[in-house]
């Protein structure tokens, strides 16, 4: 099996999709359920303004994060991935929440080869840097900046991602998919090395 270096989103994908949503409806009085949330920018979601959104992040981001629920199987599929594979986590978090995110990655017992927060959904830089093989994504434009910059991208899943995909992107429904994707990827690649 060749090593592969994978780059893992983590908010939608390690982490359940839509873990702030009980918070965001106590805060803003609403009652929305995962199904309604067909939008990536949570405030657009919520219908508040980007300003009341940032607020609600500033005051309980922290804690939300901590807090924050693993997808089914990521931890299991991530653990039989790092026995051949550097994982690197590559999230769009903002600087301040390095700590919280640290400190939940090693709480949920997380293979890390690296911790990249980089306060921007820009990540092809990353991807450049790392020398990335495999890119795990859930932000739709995400997934096509990374995929168009040459990156092979699988986007898990999500109500909000669900727009369509070029043939060059992956949508895979959950971690067990993620797990048959980057086997395939890398007995292909194994054998294009061998040839």
């Amino acid at each position: 099996m060749t090593k592969l270096n994978l780059c893992v989103d983590i908010d939608g994908t390690i982490t359940t999709p839509y873990y702030w949503l009980k918070d965001g409806n106590q805060y803003f009085n609403t009652n929305l359920k995962p199904e309604d949330v067909c939008e990536y920018e949570i405030h657009k979601v919520l219908n508040v303004s980007r300003e009341e959104y940032l607020r609600f992040y500033d005051l309980l981001g922290e804690e939300i994060h901590a807090k924050a629920k693993l997808r089914s199987r990521a931890r299991r599929i991530l653990c039989k991935l790092a026995e051949y594979h550097n994982i690197h986590y590559v999230t769009a978090r903002e600087k301040k929440m390095t700590e919280v995110t640290h400190w939940w990655i090693d709480k949920k017992k997380l293979p890390v080869d690296g911790i990249h927060i980089l306060g921007s959904h820009y990540k092809v830089d990353k991807a450049k840097e790392l020398r990335c093989d495999i890119f795990i994504e859930d932000r739709y434009e995400n997934a096509l900046e990374i995929s168009k910059a040459g990156y092979k991208v699988l986007l898990i899943d999500c109500n909000y991602n669900r727009l369509p995909i070029p043939k060059e992107i992956v949508r895979v429904k959950d971690w067990d998919d993620i797990y048959n994707e980057i086997i395939l990827y890398s007995d292909r690649k194994l054998k294009l090395d061998v040839a």
